[in-house]
Formats: C-alpha cells, structure tokens, sequence
C-alpha cells in the first residue's frame, strides 16, 4: 500500500522522490507509487487507443475530445496524475502550451494498482468531485471490471459495474462500444 512520504508538500518536494515513481499531492500529503505493473499498462494503453481514436482523432466516432495520457493536474494545492485525463474542446479548444492544462478534465480514467487502489478511491476521487470532474472511470485490471461514475450534485453515482468480456456504451463515450475483453493482458 502507498504511503504518504510527506504532510505539508510543496512542488519542489516532487522532484525529490525516486525517477520511477509517479509523485502526487493529495490534500497537502506527498505520495511516491511505483511505476504501474504490466496488466495496469496494457490496460490504460488500450483503453486510451480506443478513446483517443473515436474520440480525438474521429476515427469511427465522433471526435470532439482531447485525451491525454498521465495528464499533470494542478487543482487548487493537489497535483494529480491520473491514468488517463479527457476533455471537451469546447473547454479546451488547444492543447496546453505550459506544463499542464489550467482546466479540469470532464473525464479521468484510474486504473487501480493494490498499493494505490485506496489513494484512488477515498483522495483522488474526492478532489476531482471538489473540482468538478462530471465522469471517472475506475478499472481493475486483475478483477476485470470497470466502473463507471458521474459526478451529480457533488457526489459520485455509480452508472454501471461491467466485466471480463462484456461490451459497453459507458458514459461520455457512450457513442462507440468498446470490448472490455481486449483491455486485460493475456
């Protein structure tokens, strides 16, 4: 389980922790987690291949979306990287030209890891509902299942709980249907 390394974090404390570890600062405290095993990459790859392709480049779907792989976000003091960050471009019309987008992602994808699973339930989850993120997709890739939440009234609902190899129009990307089967490493 990933433990906070620091309380009272700052920016600068970032670039102390080990290269390969993804740093994060959530509510003031410093996490370090180690780079994502092999089933957690395959499985945020192949998800963002699909999305990226309907989504962003219009390939067999509607387009309208920019989606970013571990996007760097910087809500009030937490800085967060989620698996996979999306969103509309009529809210974000051009990519960033700084270090990361000043505008909260409409959609964020965590992909849950045994020693970060709680982080991404109970903190990071919390700070995007505070920021208003509308969607999060939680997937598991040793249970293989994905969930689907959307942010109403401040709180998250869970839309739907799929697995192994059902096929899915899960919101907000509900216009392609996507084989959950192809996003667990074989």
């Amino acid at each position: 389980m990933t433990r906070a390394l620091k309380r009272n974090a700052t920016y600068a404390d970032l670039y102390g922790i080990p290269e390969n570890s993804v740093g994060e600062i959530l509510g003031g405290e410093l996490y370090a987690s180690p780079r994502p095993a092999y089933p957690h990459t395959f499985s945020a790859s192949v998800l963002g291949a699909q999305i990226v392709g309907a989504f962003q480049l219009g390939i067999n779907g509607p387009g309208g979306w920019l989606v970013l792989d571990e996007p760097e976000l910087r809500m009030a003091d937490d800085v967060l990287v989620p698996d996979l960050g999306g969103w509309r471009r009529e809210r974000l019309p051009t990519p960033p030209t700084g270090e990361y987008p000043a505008v909260a992602p409409d959609w964020v994808c965590e992909v849950l890891s045994p020693s970060t699973e709680r982080i991404d339930r109970a903190k990071k989850l919390a700070i995007y509902a505070r920021e208003g993120v509308s969607y999060a997709w939680l997937i598991d890739p040793l249970q293989q299942t994905l969930e689907v939440l959307r942010l109403e009234s401040g709180r998250w609902s869970l839309l739907a709980t799929r697995s192994a190899h059902d096929r899915v129009r899960a919101e907000p990307f509900e216009a392609i249907e996507l084989d959950l089967a192809t996003l667990w490493a074989a």
